[in-house]
């Protein structure tokens, strides 16, 4: 029986994949094989020893001690582009919300309330504050062409709007979904200083905090519309005010507020609702339960941060998942362990990501005890885990 432990209220459509003969969940559950959590802040948290694998039920991971579960072997896994949809929608919305001003026309009309058999006439006086702007034929860019940017881009060139994309690090599978009317940028600053309309798709890293600061609004185009729902830290707030106060930025759109956002006009601040529908939870939670239940019962491994990519069919009677530190002469030492004691290897995968290594190894007989803690005291070796392969 398999335990996972949840952190957050998750989804029941995904949790319910998980067959009940074979799995137990809860939110207090004692020595867990894996967690699903949202938003929940493990940094702080005692991870328990028994934890193989920690899914992240949305796409970023900053509330996770990545390099603490990677050091015990613990795969983290996200779930990419499951609640793209939702967050493209609300991008979408973002662009005709600016473009006429409706934000702030909302509140004005709303401080209306007692005036009485007066609010038509002054409707009609003060209407004009909000006069904005159509989206179409305007031209956005997009920055970052992950699942969601992608989806912003293709969208937005339906709506008739004018598309760049920048991103140097496009996948393949992003570069066919892509629509052929999205134009490619030559580079950020290219983007930037073209766009009337710019929507920031990229994560939260070393080399994007504060990437968007006074260097980059000084090349925008005058009164240009910036929509973040990517992270709050890649625009530099400070720098903003200035662009917003001296016209450069015209408006700007976030799904990260904070309480300088909040006082700080022409800032239009959204309490983080990017993957807020039922179908991007239920999304999400589906794809965090298989990527767990293939986890623990293949030992494959797919949409994981830390970890590398792994797919092998079953090919034997025993499987062993192994990882150790990206060193020299562990395969050997692994190979040589299992040849010593009379073990035939049927299928062998072994890939890296950075400084860490994961094997998994078919074998055609059982693996007993002792062995599995001859490999683990080899030199290097971070977890063994042994799966047993189901008869056919």
């Amino acid at each position: 029986m398999y335990k996972i432990q949840t952190l957050n209220k998750i989804s029941a459509t995904g949790l319910n994949l998980l067959p009940r003969d074979k799995y137990e969940t809860a939110s207090e559950i004692v020595n867990p094989d894996a967690i699903i959590l949202r938003s929940f802040d493990m940094h702080n948290m005692e991870i328990p020893e028994s934890v193989l694998a920690v899914a992240r039920a949305g796409a970023g991971t900053n509330n996770i001690p990545i390099p603490k579960c990677t050091d015990r072997g613990i795969v983290v896994f996200n779930t990419p582009g499951a609640n793209a949809n939702s967050v493209k929608e609300l991008v979408l919305a973002s662009l005709i919300i600016s473009a006429r001003k409706l934000g702030n026309a909302m509140v004005w009309t709303k401080n209306l309330a007692t005036s009485g058999d007066e609010i038509p006439k002054l409707i009609e006086k003060g209407k004009s504050l909000f006069a904005g702007t159509e989206i179409r034929g305007k031209t956005l860019g997009v920055v970052g062409l992950g699942a969601i940017g992608v989806k912003v881009a293709n969208d937005a060139s339906a709506l008739g709007m004018k598309v760049t994309g920048y991103d140097p690090f496009i996948s393949v599978e992003s570069a066919w979904g892509l629509s052929r009317d999205t134009k490619k940028g030559v580079s950020l600053d290219d983007v930037l200083a073209n766009s009337d309309f710019i929507s920031i798709h990229m994560p939260l890293k070393d080399d994007t905090k504060g990437l968007i600061n006074k260097d980059k609004f000084k090349i925008m185009k005058k009164g240009a519309v910036i929509i973040n729902f990517a992270r709050g830290g890649i625009v530099n707030n400070a720098d903003l005010k200035e662009a917003l106060a001296e016209g450069i930025v015209s408006c700007y759109v976030t799904d990260f507020p904070d309480e300088d956002l909040i006082k700080t006009d022409n800032v239009i601040c959204i309490p983080h609702l990017g993957a807020s529908t039922e179908e991007a939870e239920d999304n999400c939670a589906t794809m965090a339960a298989l990527q767990i239940m293939d986890y623990l019962e293949t030992g494959n491994i797919k949409n994981s941060v830390n970890f590398p990519e792994c797919k092998m069919a079953f090919n034997g009677t025993t499987r062993l998942a192994i990882t150790n530190k990206n060193v020299p002469a562990i395969i050997a030492a692994i190979t040589s362990t299992l040849a010593e004691s009379k073990i035939n290897i049927s299928e062998y995968f072994n890939k890296h990501r950075n400084d860490v290594a994961y094997n998994l190894v078919d074998t055609d007989s059982d693996i007993s005890d002792d062995v599995i803690q001859k490999l683990k005291s080899i030199e290097g070796i971070i977890s063994v885990r042994k799966i047993d392969i189901p008869k056919v």
